[in-house]
């Protein structure tokens, strides 16, 4: 992912509070070991637990034999995105016409090295930290290896866990461009309010507050 100095996070703590408010939800994408052929991208809910991530997966899933052998991974997620139209983003005092569009989004990547769970206590352990993470209020049966019902479902399943080696972290919101250009575009996201406008506005108007006017070189 190419980050200009202007997008990227200011620090960790920027991308982990994002993290942590959203939906958790992003593809896991892993090489094919046909090297003809397109990666396996897979739509999956994950959950932080220190430098780890944790999934789990159907054990039908045609995924497993590449990721059995893949060393690294990247598991991607994205977020309060919108299309920023070409008048909105016209010089100040130019035709609207010669403006260029754009899009925001927050995006946060993680490269990582798998290792899958067979393990029935192994996978028990990651569906109880996905359930504490996902559904925090509880009411839901005991995770158990011979309990009703997850333990029956156990062998359906495979878990992984994924250990981060490195980290990518976007916050795209043209954070370079001079203040007024910026509230602008808040505005207008305000006053469209679709999609994940709402989203975007609030990211953009939370960068704007912590950077002020972009200075090459950092603040």
């Amino acid at each position: 992912m190419f980050i200009h100095p202007w997008d990227a996070a200011r620090d960790d703590a920027e991308w982990l509070t994002w993290l942590k408010n959203t939906d958790r939800f992003g593809v896991l994408a892993v090489n094919n070991i046909d090297p003809s052929k397109a990666p396996l991208v897979l739509p999956t809910h994950f959950t932080v637990m220190g430098d780890e991530l944790l999934i789990h997966l159907a054990r039908p899933n045609p995924v497993w034999k590449h990721l059995e052998v893949a060393s690294e991974v990247r598991l991607a997620v994205i977020g309060d995105y919108a299309f920023i139209p070409t008048y909105w983003r016209a010089k100040a005092g130019g035709p609207d016409e010669d403006g260029v569009p754009t899009s925001y989004y927050t995006s946060v990547q993680f490269v990582c090295r798998p290792t899958i769970v067979d393990d029935p206590q192994g996978k028990v352990d990651i569906l109880e930290s996905q359930l504490r993470d996902f559904q925090p209020e509880g009411k839901h049966a005991e995770v158990a290896v011979d309990g009703e019902p997850y333990g029956r479902m156990l062998a359906g399943l495979r878990g992984v866990r994924l250990a981060v080696v490195d980290v990518d972290a976007k916050f795209k919101y043209d954070d370079h461009n001079p203040i007024a250009h910026r509230e602008r575009v808040i505005s207008n996201l305000e006053q469209r309010d679709q999609g994940r406008d709402a989203g975007a506005a609030t990211q953009q108007r939370r960068r704007l507050e912590a950077i002020g006017e972009w200075k090459p070189g950092g603040q």
